[in-house]
């Protein structure tokens, strides 16, 4: 979980730096140490861990179809891992939000002819440069061919490789252009970054990203998986109902908690003081937020 935590942060660096010049070194030097992992999960679905948000991918006859691309100097490496399952070219791409840890290899593909595909705000986000408030951030305006060439507003549903895969857009979740991406004979769902398994998550305030949207969404998958469902997140390992679970009730009593502190009028050094979420540190404490930078993040994403 150390090495885990390592590279999250190091990711987490490169998104509120943008990738200036005085970390051009640094993520060289990162990069060029990171492995792709695969999972297989059945039904021609496979999950890839690196750096950055993971990515899935469905293999077959009509092509690869793909979910997120991490960081741009990887997409060699993550392009060979695709090769070792199939020959066939990338034709479609889906981000699951604009963060640069999921974007970052739309260039590349674009250049490749590989259709991107995200979220109406996705396209509005990543045209035009971002900022990210938690960490003071610019993020500068992707180049064009990095852009989604199909955006969608609610929903829309792919028919490859003899599957149907729904993407499906949940409101003001940890941005407000998130996207999840249901391979539903498959019994699989992409949450992108509405989960990060076994971590706390990073919620984008900048973004009109909310707690609320968050545990609503946990709600909406929950209410579709079963026991057999594999559920992707968009950081840490592969997940299932019961994780998911466990996450959504830490989410709502830790919302609790900070609800009541900031009612009686505590400060946010006195509510990192009391340290509300010291029974939960143990198990979601060593991801890229800490339990004080956690608690800070909630606190601007409160209803």
């Amino acid at each position: 979980m150390k090495h885990i935590s390592k590279l999250l942060l190091f990711t987490l660096l490169l998104i509120v730096c943008g990738f200036s010049s005085v970390f051009a070194k640094t993520a060289d030097d990162g990069f060029s140490k990171v492995e792709i992992k695969t999972i297989k999960l059945g039904h021609g679905i496979y999950m890839l861990m690196g750096q950055g948000g993971n990515i899935a991918i469905s293999v077959g006859e009509d092509g690869v179809f793909m979910v997120d691309d991490q960081f741009a100097p990887l997409t060699p490496k993550i392009k060979k891992a695709i090769k070792d399952i199939s020959a066939k070219p990338i034709r479609f791409m889906i981000n699951t939000h604009w963060h640069y840890d999921h974007t970052g290899g739309n260039e590349n593909l674009g250049k490749e002819g590989v259709v991107i595909v995200a979220h109406d705000n996705v396209y509005k986000r990543m045209s035009k440069d971002g900022f990210i408030k938690a960490f003071n951030k610019k993020v500068p305006a992707a180049p064009k061919v990095a852009l989604p060439v199909i955006t969608f507003n609610d929903e829309v549903t792919f028919h490859l490789n003899n599957l149907e895969i729904e993407v499906v857009h949940r409101k003001n979740a940890h941005t407000d252009g998130d996207s999840m991406v249901f391979f539903k004979s498959a019994n699989i769902i992409h949450m992108g970054d509405t989960f990060f398994n076994t971590m706390y998550p990073f919620i984008d305030a900048s973004s009109e990203g909310s707690i609320d949207g968050i545990i609503n969404t946990a709600n909406f998958v929950l209410g579709i998986a079963d026991d057999k469902t594999k559920i992707i997140p968009g950081h840490g390992p592969l997940g299932d109902k019961k994780a998911l679970l466990e996450y959504r009730d830490m989410l709502v009593t830790l919302k609790n908690r900070m609800q009541k502190l900031m009612d009686d009028g505590k400060s946010m050094d006195q509510i990192i003081a009391l340290k509300p979420t010291a029974d939960f540190d143990k198990k979601w404490g060593d991801g890229v937020l800490k339990p004080d930078d956690f608690l800070k993040i909630l606190n601007t994403v409160m209803p």
